[in-house]
């Protein structure tokens, strides 16, 4: 038989749905089934079947263990019925299940194939605590960038009020027309409606991607926010911290118009930016001078070079920053948003 190497554990969790056969759908927990030699001749590991992690229903219901895994010979991820027999599989040498594109129905199936979501907690439980800092700035004082590139280069996860709400506003839902009124006149977004965007893709980060550090970028912006953050996590909480960049006005305008002939926002003129600033100066301004007074507020002078305001970004990151992410030497897109190389030209 062949002997299969060492393999880190399977710790993610599966969530089968919307299959044309029901009793496919459900909750699929790592394979605790014993070593066998699979039809490749691979010997299967706890949570493993052909070198490839493995899954059996949560509810015990399937006469095959692991009732979701890979086959060798067929290079395919497949899904078993209740009877052990073949009802969806897909083509595939991916590590993991397939969860964009569409799974074949196969002969024991029935249309439509389900959806696949991978789960890296078990979402029968509640997530684990995350690594929160607040970032907050003006507008132009490059707190996206900062955020952009601690994704990118440290792996933490950029979870942007403005771009969750601007999202929520293009996809013409219930509080669209609310939120194009008032940002269209320079001012926020309602506060129940930016805390329950914020929250829903926390959760959604944390169960799909693993990720447990989040920068959240313009929140909270006012004392209504904070008040809902400590609804959503417990007034015993610990305060996060708060990284705040500060900017000249004159300066945030520049970089704004400078910015307006890429971006294509509607609000980036020397109207909305000036009652953009007003605002940020009258809501949120108190919120930092709070955080002042609990000693949570890290203040960068965000008008330095950006290769400067980075390094102190990164260090004020490092207490939770994955070490490995951190000594990465810089990615392209790194080297672009500090502008050490020109983005590509668009192409006409």
């Amino acid at each position: 038989m062949a002997e299969t190497n060492e393999l880190k554990p399977n710790t993610l969790f599966v969530e089968v749905s919307g299959s044309g056969l029901p009793e496919v759908d459900g909750l699929f927990v790592p394979s605790t089934a014993p070593p066998t030699e699979s039809e490749s001749g691979t010997v299967s590991s706890l949570g493993y079947w052909n070198g490839k992690m493995a899954w059996d229903r949560a509810d015990g219901k399937s006469a095959r263990s692991p009732a979701l895994s890979y086959s060798n010979t067929y290079t395919s991820w497949r899904i078993c019925r209740l009877d052990g027999h073949l009802a969806y599989d897909f083509t595939s040498e991916d590590a993991l299940p397939p969860t964009a594109g569409e799974w074949h129905v196969y002969k024991k199936g029935v249309a439509p194939a389900p959806k696949v979501v991978i789960h890296h907690f078990d979402p029968r439980k509640p997530l684990p605590q995350p690594n929160v800092v607040f970032v907050l700035g003006g507008p132009g004082t490059g707190k996206g960038t900062m955020c952009e590139l601690a994704e990118t280069q440290l792996g933490w996860t950029h979870l942007s009020t403005g771009e969750l709400i601007r999202a929520e506003q293009e996809a013409g839902g219930p509080n669209a027309a609310i939120i194009t009124e008032l940002l269209d006149a320079g001012k926020l977004a309602p506060n129940e409606i930016a805390v329950e965007l914020l929250k829903k893709a926390m959760e959604t980060a944390t169960r799909t991607t693993g990720s447990l550090n989040f920068l959240l970028d313009g929140f909270p912006r006012c004392l209504a926010n904070l008040d809902s953050w400590y609804e959503m996590f417990g007034r015993e909480t610990e305060l996060p911290k708060m990284l705040y960049l500060e900017c000249p006005y004159e300066v945030l305008e520049q970089r704004i118009l400078g910015r307006a002939h890429f971006t294509g926002r509607r609000d980036d003129n020397v109207e909305s930016t000036k009652l953009r600033y007003d605002t940020f100066k009258t809501e949120t301004v108190p919120i930092v001078e709070f955080f002042r007074s609990k000693n949570k507020c890290v203040e960068i002078d965000a008008s330095q070079d950006r290769q400067v305001v980075y390094d102190l970004v990164k260090s004020n990151l490092a207490e939770h920053t994955n070490q490995e992410c951190a000594a990465r030497p810089l990615t392209e897109k790194s080297e672009m948003l500090l502008g050490l190389r020109p983005w590509p030209k668009k192409k006409i």
